[in-house]
């Protein structure tokens, strides 16, 4: 496999550290609100990037954090008059919400900033002893240029970034460019843990490099994010883990590119920011969770109205494609002829298309490229029929590969049928053989408008969703 790593802008080989456990720690939501269709993209994209290394059989530690600490958190307490840990509770669960929905698995572990502080700390206390570090009147700050490399990933020089650089009010840092590791309490009602410093809390980077050492190891696989969080984000977290260290912190970071909505970047104030919960409320997960794949992971893309029914329609081909085969193996028979056995080899090469694309840095795009190819094959042939043997190793066929991707679950609102219309069925399977035709068209009618069609197929009625 080839992955395009920020740090040396390059494709290159992924070598993993330990060929036993592949570890990989991506940056997770603030909890305060319901996560964004831009925050979704590097869930979707880096729980893809894990499913196909366990799909290859590579054991995989996968690690993203949950920022409970911070402003915004705050903020909405003070809104909702509620405790800053009521708040992080409630939106992390109803992250989990939403990701299930989008079929992202669970991290193998979700650590939070409230859970390390004592980790943090020292860790803070390690950078200052190695006067990488300063305290400023409760406040400690990173001093960037003892930091030899800093801006090495997002290639930035260091001069050049201190021309746009400033120091904020309330802030006592020797140089605009050094960042703070550890903040004093300003007010009562904000989160404070005591430390040699004195009451306070951490900064935003800080988290990140400790709970990957902490929980995964001082040199990690892959680190990965969203692009806005090259700089500064990432960056830092290299300055302060090297630091620490002595060692390197990712041997590949992987950002995704961006999200606009209708060729705009979103924004409250545009009016065109669009959580994943409200998204829901029109798409299911998997056509949200296929319109993330359906681009290179790396390039931008545009969420819009138009995209979404082209995302649905393209899902609700494969989810058709799945349905006919489970109809077949249903009411079927028979073991398969040479002449299926024939038409199976040749789909193989749909499977090595499919691991070629995913290979090539994680192309979801030619991927699912190659899956409707194995589609259109599997179609023809089954076209007059076929072997339930056949149908059923042409349904494993494209199950390993959507799964793979995250798409095509079963579950009860893709695959079952409800009794009410299992009913509406029965009758116009009775009206037909009355020859009713007018109920059998009125509930024809019915159907269709809850998205279902009906196919008289020689195996009986096939029950399709739109």
């Amino acid at each position: 496999m080839k992955i395009y790593n920020t740090l040396t802008r390059k494709k290159e080989e992924f070598v993993p550290i330990d060929e036993n456990e592949i570890k990989i720690y991506v940056c997770g939501p603030t909890v305060y609100n319901f996560f964004h269709i831009g925050n979704a993209r590097p869930f979707v994209v880096f729980d893809t990037l894990r499913k196909y290394l366990e799909y290859r059989g590579k054991n995989v530690k996968f690690v993203q954090n949950f920022t409970d600490v911070d402003d915004k958190i705050l903020n909405k307490a003070r809104e909702e008059g509620i405790s800053a840990g009521e708040v992080s509770e409630k939106y992390i669960e109803e992250y989990y919400k939403d990701a299930a929905a989008l079929n992202v698995k669970k991290a193998s572990v979700h650590p939070k900033v409230t859970e390390n502080i004592q980790e943090i700390i020292d860790f803070v206390q390690a950078l200052i002893d190695k006067g990488f570090a300063y305290e400023s009147e409760g406040d400690v700050y990173y001093d960037t240029r003892k930091f030899k490399d800093y801006g090495k990933l997002s290639r930035q020089n260091i001069d050049d970034l201190e021309l746009g650089a400033r120091i904020e009010i309330g802030e006592k840092k020797k140089d605009p460019l050094d960042f703070a590791l550890w903040k004093a309490q300003k007010t009562e009602d904000e989160l404070a843990w005591d430390c040699p410093w004195g009451k306070g809390r951490p900064g935003w980077h800080i988290e990140c490099s400790v709970m990957s050492t902490k929980y995964l190891a001082e040199t990690i696989d892959i680190h990965a994010g969203g692009q806005d969080l090259t700089f500064p984000h990432h960056e830092n977290e290299i300055a302060q883990t090297e630091a620490r260290t002595g060692k390197p912190f990712a041997n590949y970071w992987m950002h995704n590119g961006y999200i606009t909505i209708d060729n705009e970047k979103m924004s409250k104030s545009k009016g065109n920011f669009f959580t994943v919960r409200d998204i829901l409320k029109q798409y299911d997960g998997e056509v949200i969770r296929f319109f993330l794949l359906s681009g290179h992971y790396r390039n931008p893309i545009n969420f819009s109205q138009e995209l979404m029914e082209q995302a649905k329609n393209s899902l609700g081909r494969m989810r058709n494609a799945k349905s006919n085969l489970k109809h077949l193996i249903e009411n079927g028979a028979g073991e398969m002829t040479a002449a299926e056995a024939d038409a199976l080899a040749a789909m193989d090469k749909y499977r090595q298309e499919f691991i070629a694309a995913m290979d090539d840095d994680l192309n979801t795009a030619d991927a699912i490229s190659a899956v409707f190819e194995l589609i259109k094959d599997i179609n023809t042939a089954v076209k007059d029929g076929a072997s339930k043997e056949f149908a059923e190793k042409c349904l494993a066929a494209l199950d390993e590969l959507t799964a793979v991707l995250g798409l095509l679950r079963d579950s009860e609102e893709e695959d079952g049928v409800d009794a009410e219309i299992l009913a509406l069925v029965e009758e116009r399977q009775a009206a037909r053989k009355a020859k009713n035709w007018a109920r059998a068209d009125e509930i024809r009618d019915i159907l269709k408008a809850q998205g279902i069609t009906l196919e008289d197929t020689p195996q009986g009625v096939k029950i399709n969703r739109a």
